[in-house]
């Protein structure tokens, strides 16, 4: 963690939900980590320090049961982490905001879009998961593991980025589909950038592909990386995020605040 101050702001079950808040030269830049990371990784770290020497305003915080975070994880969400990232935005933000959306950040950044509308300037994914709760949880389940969740209600999975084993309730699976992405067009018009690995073993690069065709934005980019894994954290991945991130941010239209017609 940098030299950033953490503060606090309490959610309405009294949860309390850390964040860090750089100011600086408006959109805010606001970053949304992935399932079972920290604001303290890489990614979230790199745009930090980058936001502080552009003078550009930055956000991340971390989702309840996240990080620095009060909450367990075996509680969230994603309708609950939605919220969360709400209200830091609310709290700390109130002008226009360019949202970067790590893995199932990516999903989050989508309904925090349809939430702000006109205020989101543009958005960037890495390796964007939405509705993986369906796609790569459930329908990847096998019979005896769906039998499981649904009398036990949660189940433990092993984490491939870790050492411990990552509780999955059937509340979280259901929660899910209340949010799906990917079955109908999404009315967000603003720009975007898709960044996605070609050999990402967790989220298919396809998903890039799904999600820009029902994206209704006409301004969408992907960028593929033949070699780039699910995290896409190596100083040559976060160039090109930084590099994406800039094109955005230094649109005429976004330096020159028109609003984007977003609806909700």
């Amino acid at each position: 963690m940098n030299d950033l101050s953490i503060r606090y702001v309490t959610a309405a079950d009294g949860t309390s939900i850390a964040y860090e808040h750089l100011a600086g030269e408006a959109p805010t830049v606001v970053f949304l980590g992935g399932y079972n990371s920290e604001m303290a990784g890489t990614k979230g770290s790199f745009l930090s320090e980058w936001c502080r020497r552009k003078g550009r305003a930055f956000l991340r915080f971390d989702y309840a049961g996240h990080g620095l975070s009060g909450g367990a994880f075996v509680d969230g969400t994603i309708g609950r982490w939605r919220d969360d990232a709400l209200l830091v935005i609310d709290h700390c933000v109130t002008g226009p905001v360019v949202l970067v959306g790590s893995s199932m950040g990516g999903w989050i950044m989508l309904l925090v879009a349809r939430a702000l509308g006109e205020r989101v300037a543009g958005m960037v994914g890495v390796a964007a998961a939405p509705d993986f709760t369906r796609d790569l949880m459930w329908e990847a389940f096998d019979e005896d593991t769906r039998r499981r969740l649904r009398e036990e209600g949660m189940i433990r999975l092993p984490s491939e980025y870790d050492d411990w084993e990552v509780p999955v309730r059937m509340a979280f699976i259901e929660d899910g589909l209340d949010h799906i992405q990917l079955d109908s067009p999404i009315p967000l018009r603003c720009p975007v950038h898709l960044l996605h690995g070609r050999r990402d073993p967790d989220v298919p690069w396809r998903t890039a592909e799904k999600l820009s065709e029902q994206l209704e934005s006409s301004d969408v980019t992907i960028s593929y990386f033949k070699d780039g894994d699910h995290r896409l954290s190596e100083p040559v991945y976060l160039q090109h995020l930084a590099n994406a991130l800039d094109l955005i941010l230094h649109r005429p239209d976004v330096v020159d605040g028109v609003n984007w017609d977003i609806e909700k």
